[in-house]
């Protein structure tokens, strides 16, 4: 799951090929993704991994790093 995360946020999202992502890397605080990037996550989670994120679990702090994204996941997930 990890690795797809990283995989969808790095051609998504990231600019530049050479920029490292991991599970820690800050997405929100340092620009790599935005609120509307979050929209396009939470669709993205929903259809490859069968997991709906509720509206009101979108937030910069639940989607500030990979892992946090994983937690969602989790707590979510049937």
């Amino acid at each position: 799951m990890k690795e797809e995360l990283i995989a969808y946020i790095k051609k998504e999202f990231v600019e530049d090929p050479d920029e490292e992502i991991d599970e820690t890397t800050p997405l929100m605080s340092s620009g790599l993704i935005d609120s509307l990037s979050i929209v396009s996550l939470v669709a993205f989670i929903d259809k490859k991994f069968g997991v709906r994120i509720p509206d009101e679990k979108g937030t910069v702090e639940n989607f500030e790093t990979v892992n946090k994204i994983i937690e969602i996941i989790n707590e979510f997930k049937k």
